[in-house]
């Protein structure tokens, strides 16, 4: 008989830097979730990609207090920034114009993201 889910938990957690402080330890232990468990298996698992890159995860809790976890691809505005070079957006959005991006830079974002998006092909995600 498969386990009884009780919740999901949404959480943006910065690459192979899980730590048991603020948002990961209230929102984990509000479940009863081991909190160092999840934090030494998320780690592990994003020790190849960039230290400090955020990465949503989607933490699937039982009733038996175990969980399951889905890594997901980074947010489009973080490949963005990183594809331009960018530190932080523009201050006054609309107005003041950070920064251009090429069509292959928005292509290859997207071939990141494919996986995550609902697009049915490459044309469509961009």
């Amino acid at each position: 008989m498969a386990k009884k889910i009780v919740g999901f938990i949404k959480l943006q957690v910065p690459a192979g830097k899980a730590n048991p402080s603020p948002p990961i330890g209230p929102a984990l232990g509000q479940r009863g979730l081991n909190i160092m468990e999840f934090c030494k298996a998320f780690n592990a698992q994003t020790q190849s990609v960039e230290p400090g890159l955020p990465l949503p995860v989607v933490i699937t809790a039982f009733a038996d207090k175990s969980f399951t976890f889905i890594i997901k691809t980074p947010p489009a505005i973080t490949l963005i920034k990183k594809a331009i070079k960018l530190d932080k957006g523009s201050a006054r959005p609309h107005l003041d114009k950070v920064g251009k991006i090429t069509r292959a830079q928005l292509e290859d974002i997207a071939k990141a993201k494919m996986k995550d998006l609902t697009a049915a092909d490459l044309d469509a995600a961009v």
